[in-house]
């Protein structure tokens, strides 16, 4: 019993710590608008939704070169959008493959451009 009043007295105290702001008055029930989701027997596939908050996300996915020993690769292509905190419409499409996840969108982040003495000595090489 002492161990469950300390791990109560111990989760309070952390959740004033961090100031988790849980309101179950601020919960409300979102509707699905709309949903599809397509799985084909060649392995590609299909999925959208939309939720009633403005979340929209979709995606479609395929093998690539199947069949082809050490070049079949797994492709998804897709997108989703939300708004914000602060009342923004966030987009981000992507593709993931066999070089990776690749996403992009006007607020992701993006690496300074490689200085020009760098680029001449990589060509140099």
């Amino acid at each position: 019993m002492k161990l469950v009043i300390l791990s109560v007295l111990c989760s309070v105290a952390v959740s004033q710590k961090y100031n988790y702001n849980y309101n179950p008055a601020s919960l409300r029930e979102v509707p699905i608008l709309a949903y599809n989701n397509e799985v084909n027997p060649d392995g590609s596939y299909r999925w959208n939704y939309e939720t009633g908050n403005g979340i929209a996300a979709q995606e479609q996915g395929y093998l690539k070169n199947p069949g082809q020993k050490d070049l079949e690769a797994q492709v998804a292509e897709g997108s989703f959008s939300y708004t914000g905190p602060d009342g923004v419409v966030y987009s981000v499409s992507y593709v993931a493959d066999e070089y990776g996840f690749r996403p992009q969108g006007a607020h992701l982040p993006t690496p300074p451009p490689i200085p020009e003495a760098i680029l001449r000595s990589l060509r140099l090489q």
